[in-house]
């Protein structure tokens, strides 16, 4: 049986983040945000009391989009997110399973942040950033590791909330779990990031050796297709076999403009060492027109959700109208890529290929890039975008004793090699072998006395009567 807790106290903490190079995706350009810091103490029921950890960016405009909203309010509303979240799960008062704890708070997460006008992308941040901590508290409570306690299905997870799937299925697949020592990076070209010399897509001090590529679209089919050749004349040069994935962040605004790319792709020479490269497609269209557009014959081509991917029904709906994949991200929920990889593996066997992608949108060295990872690497994620290496300045404003902390526990993820300590790339990969310690994928946790508090959220009459601070622009 699974080993049940009991939630003694939730804190929330953040710090500044400093980007090395301005990334542009979909709308806007982020140059710094904070990092959230999640600490999460429990009482295992026979055990002991047990203290978890977990970090991510609180990414602007990513999980809201809307335009009417500056930068500093989405964020706020992950802020938002967090609160109402730990108020839930701290009123579940007894022992429980850490998956009973997320599968009573979710439903009531996503109905109170939207009374607050927080749509469920957002709403499941708060959820998922706690899950994290209190899965890291049980596994260092138990002694275990992630990849061992998962397969043993330690959390208590159950189909309640994937009524399609059996509790046969859930168990099949956990228990099979082989974990992957060798993950790739998948290195990203933002919007604003330069192609061709020095720092460009064949500059190897830049793209650290990697066979797999992130291209970010537009919406702009022609200004996309332009650039794609660009792209694929540099990836040419490499010498090495690679593939690519496209991601347009929700910006083609319909099926006829994305076919308009497609088309290009399809039938234009020049655009061949791109086509031919090409796994997927990511999230081409807003969310809102992703659920009322089935792809039709673009599905020819294989097409995932990523921002659509808002709620457990989500890949079943998605799959109806086409698409054959789904991202995994930690900030999204470790459980809900657990239950999509293994809706992924059961209809694979049915016949028709469906698959789970790793798509890091805000994972920093330290704990937030060894969790995803590690969650990557257990249900057989081969090649995860990695964009925390890439635009922020190693461990950035963390303090220098406890970065050491993590190269010192952590040695075959972080190296220093004269630049300050930064993650560690193998001929393309990351491994996985220090991430098999007792508790989530890390050995040590952050310096909690070098954190401030979660910044309280500013009402909207706040932001009127002060201009938005440089942390992000659209």
């Amino acid at each position: 049986m699974s080993p049940r807790l009991k939630l003694r106290d939730i804190a929330l903490f953040e710090r500044p983040v400093q980007f090395a190079r301005p990334f542009r995706f979909g709308a806007v350009t982020i140059s710094a945000t904070p990092q959230l810091f999640v600490r999460a103490e429990i009482e295992v029921e026979g055990r002991g009391v047990a203290v978890g950890a977990s970090a991510e960016l609180l990414v602007p405009k990513w999980f809201d989009k809307r335009p009417e909203l500056s930068p500093e309010q989405t964020v706020d509303g992950l802020r938002r997110s967090l609160e109402i979240a730990r108020g839930l799960y701290l009123a579940r008062t007894g022992y429980q399973t850490a998956f009973d704890l997320h599968a009573s708070c979710i439903g009531a997460q996503v109905a109170t942040c939207a009374k607050k006008n927080i749509p469920s992308l957002a709403a499941a941040y708060g959820p998922a950033e706690i899950d994290k901590a209190i899965l890291d508290a049980l596994l260092r409570g138990v002694e275990a590791s992630f990849f061992d306690g998962m397969a043993a299905n330690i959390a208590g997870i159950d189909a309640r909330l994937s009524p399609d799937l059996s509790e046969r299925d859930i168990r099949t697949f956990l228990s099979g779990r082989m974990p992957l020592q060798r993950v790739a990076i998948r290195h990203t070209v933002g919007l604003d990031d330069v192609v061709e010399g020095e720092g460009g897509v064949a500059d190897p001090r830049g793209n650290a050796g990697a066979r797999y590529f992130k291209l970010k679209l537009s919406g702009d089919p022609v200004a996309d297709a332009a650039r794609l050749v660009r792209i694929g004349k540099e990836l040419d040069t490499l010498g090495r076999d690679t593939r690519v994935t496209l991601d347009a962040n929700e910006q083609y605004a319909d099926l006829a403009v994305l076919q308009a790319l497609m088309d290009q792709l399809d039938h234009d020479p020049a655009l061949r060492p791109i086509a031919s490269r090409l796994l997927y497609v990511e999230q081409p269209m807003p969310r809102d027109i992703t659920r009322q557009s089935p792809l039709g014959s673009l599905r020819a081509r294989d097409f995932i959700i990523d921002e659509a991917d808002d709620s457990y029904d989500a890949f079943p709906a998605a799959r109806a109208l086409g698409y054959r994949g789904i991202s995994s991200k930690s900030c999204k929920g470790l459980y809900k890529s657990i239950i999509n990889a293994t809706r992924a593996a059961r209809w694979s066997a049915e016949g028709e290929a469906f698959f789970i992608t790793g798509e890091d949108l805000t994972c920093q060295a330290g704990l937030a890039v060894q969790q995803d990872l590690a969650l990557g690497a257990f249900i057989g994620v081969t090649h995860a975008e990695r964009n925390g290496h890439h635009y922020v300045d190693g461990f950035g404003e963390t303090p220098a004793a406890e970065a050491q902390a993590f190269a010192a526990a952590h040695p075959d993820l972080y190296s220093d090699a004269g630049q300050g300590i930064r993650l560690c790339i193998h001929d393309g990969d990351l491994l996985t072998g220090s991430l098999h310690a007792a508790g989530f994928a890390t050995s040590v946790h952050p310096d909690w006395s070098a954190l401030r508090p979660l910044q309280q959220p500013k009402s909207l009459q706040e932001y009127l009567a002060c201009p938005p601070n440089a942390s992000a622009s659209s």
